[in-house]
């Protein structure tokens, strides 16, 4: 029974470290995503205000397809 209780105790305790392990992943991609949608939404807006005129565009390097 001693065993038992021990080998139990061990499962919790990597099972508790592995569960802060994915915590601190799954906190690092969060970051992550609310960085990327910042310069998404940093993108979207820049292309919105050229769409419009209101600033400078970019020209392309390569030039249209012949379907275009």
């Amino acid at each position: 029974m001693e065993k038992r209780i021990s080998e139990l105790e061990s499962r919790v305790a990597f099972q508790e470290e592995m569960i802060d392990q994915l915590n601190d992943v799954v906190a690092k991609q969060d970051k992550v995503l609310m960085d990327l949608a910042r310069v998404v939404a940093m993108l979207n807006h820049k292309l919105n205000l050229e769409g419009s005129g209101e600033g400078g565009s970019i020209e392309s390097i390569e030039p249209p397809p012949p379907h275009y």
